[in-house]
């Protein structure tokens, strides 16, 4: 998989700092864009991660694994559907087709792939729990949308991650 840098002014503005840095990208061989929504490019992303990262670390498996069994997949799918609700509730316009488009994602990435967030809880080493998954029952909490798999997903991981931060405090890691 080739690296892609997506990035952008919060007001959207196409800026000649902006333009700079895709210049620099593209002259170093790095394929970047600056999109016409950098708040809609953002949430895709959180959508892929905080999904990929949560069914992840609950499943404790490869991509390749849990995205080709269908309750498994279906947890992937759900979760993304969540977070585009939660999106759209904030005024984000994610793509229509936000579901398929981010499981297109997760079915490219290589079988043995795993994200950060699950490596870290597999590992009891402090995580992005409360910046992905807590995240997302935090937004949909305030925007009045029910997120039940990512609500799950987070209250089951939390103690292994309150542990896992137990032992930072106090040194007790091995």
């Amino acid at each position: 998989m080739k690296p892609h840098v997506t990035f952008g002014e919060l007001d959207n503005r196409r800026t000649s700092r902006a333009e700079s840095l895709l210049q620099a990208f593209t002259d170093a061989g790095v394929s970047a864009e600056i999109p016409p929504d950098i708040h809609a490019a953002m949430w895709e992303k959180f959508l892929f991660i905080a999904s990929l990262s949560g069914v992840g670390a609950i499943t404790r498996v490869p991509v390749g694994v849990s995205r080709g069994i269908p309750g498994t997949r279906k947890l992937f799918e759900q979760c993304i559907g969540e977070l585009s609700a939660v999106a759209r509730a904030r005024g984000i316009r994610v793509k229509d087709n936000a579901v398929e488009a981010t499981m297109a994602l997760i079915d490219n990435l290589p079988p043995e792939a795993t994200a950060s967030m699950q490596r870290d809880i597999m590992a009891a080493r402090p995580s992005e729990l409360d910046s992905q998954s807590g995240t997302v029952v935090r937004l949909g909490r305030e925007a009045g949308i029910p997120t039940p798999l990512n609500e799950f997903i987070y209250h089951s991981l939390l103690p292994q991650e309150l542990a896992a931060r137990k032992q930072i405090r106090e040194g007790t890691t091995s």
